[in-house]
């Protein structure tokens, strides 16, 4: 299993980066907090897991350790794979997850993508006694630098579509959260928006 990644960023996009090591460009599919805190050229760290399936080995990436291991463990719900657990850790942060989780908070968990009233109870009766209790405030997101209009609309609408979202869903959330932007905000700021719309 490969547990970590250190290296270069060379690729930055919303929800998966590219990282040099070794000479070879890893691409690692991760949070858009994750991407937002990372910066092109830099060295990053990151926690990674490995996906392995009969026709492809996916590369998950996370700011901690802490996030990797919730990543693995909701997987072990039945019916949740990896696309539905990096979108649980886009939507909800570990600790906001660990009290829905607890406190058995359905709205909460329904408004992931791919989880519906259903998939959230089994959520909660099969992790409960698993994920243990919120550490403290949940953590905040780090900005990236402004963009323009255009730019961020695409790119919030593809991170939505690939969170599971349809394309219709991703084109009025965004409409939405442009409306009710304020002046200046970035790309996480424009996707944290358009998730709370989705989310009504």
């Amino acid at each position: 299993m490969i547990a970590s990644v250190r290296g270069p960023v060379r690729h930055l996009g919303l929800d998966r980066v590219v990282i040099e090591v070794g000479g070879v460009g890893m691409l690692l599919h991760t949070t858009p907090a994750t991407a937002s805190a990372l910066h092109l050229g830099q060295e990053a760290l990151l926690a990674t897991t490995l996906v392995v399936r009969e026709d492809s080995l996916t590369l998950y990436a996370f700011t901690t350790d802490d996030e990797r291991d919730i990543f693995e463990q909701v997987q072990t719900v039945s019916g949740v794979g990896p696309r539905i657990a990096l979108a649980m850790l886009s939507v909800l942060a570990p600790d906001r997850l660990r009290a829905a989780v607890t406190s058995a908070d359905l709205a909460t968990l329904t408004k992931v993508p791919g989880i519906g009233k259903k998939g959230a109870e089994r959520i909660v009766l099969e992790l409960r006694d698993k994920l243990g209790m919120p550490f403290g405030a949940a953590g905040a997101t780090t900005a990236v630098p402004p963009v323009g209009a255009t730019a961020w609309r695409d790119q919030v609408a593809e991170a939505l579509v690939g969170l599971g979202y349809s394309a219709k869903q991703a084109d009025d959330a965004v409409s939405k959260a442009a409306d009710a932007a304020p002046a200046g905000a970035d790309v996480s700021a424009m996707l944290r928006a358009a998730l709370r719309e989705l989310g009504r």
